[in-house]
């Protein structure tokens, strides 16, 4: 009887050392030290991570990923359909492209300072191409989700609006 409650009780300190452990920490750690695991993936992948469309949403400016999940649901015409993957798939590229740049200028940034061979100038340079590079990410989204608003109707936009965010 003993040792079934050790067993029990060495089981239950396991297990919660288990659910202790964060996903990023049993993940291969990211190669850039200024990245979590979470977001060097996200970037790399084209995931938006910073809710960078949040504000075209909430305001009924949907997202084609999710018109085109929605494709039947909305009865959407093959021109539709043809248009919102043209957009989702030049979004997908931007994504990943500028989630590159970002990836590599924080590589750029690490490196400099690591290493403390900079100036004030590449500080200013590399800091105002973090900038730019996400701005250029954001406009891609929130374009993305203009240019999906004016292919739907209204009806399918309202009708859209009623299913569970993306």
């Amino acid at each position: 009887m003993l040792k079934l409650l050790f067993a029990i009780i060495l089981l239950f300190f396991i297990s919660l050392n288990t659910k202790a452990q964060s996903t990023d920490s049993l993940l291969k750690p990211s190669p850039i030290k200024t990245l979590t695991t979470e977001q060097y993936n996200a970037l790399i992948k084209g995931q938006d991570q910073y809710g960078m469309g949040l504000v075209a949403e909430l305001n009924g400016f949907p997202p084609s990923e999710k018109a085109l999940k929605y494709k039947k649901e909305l009865d959407l015409s093959p021109n539709q359909i043809a248009a919102l993957t043209k957009i989702t798939t030049e979004l997908k590229r931007k994504k990943i492209e500028m989630g590159g740049f970002i990836v590599t200028n924080e590589t750029k940034l690490d490196n400099m300072f690591r290493t403390k061979k900079l100036t004030e100038g590449d500080i200013l340079f590399y800091a105002n191409r973090t900038g730019i590079y996400q701005g250029e990410l954001r406009i891609a989204i929130l374009m993305a989700a203009y240019n999906t608003y004016k292919l739907l109707s209204p009806q399918q936009i309202n009708k859209l609006q009623t299913f569970k965010k993306s």
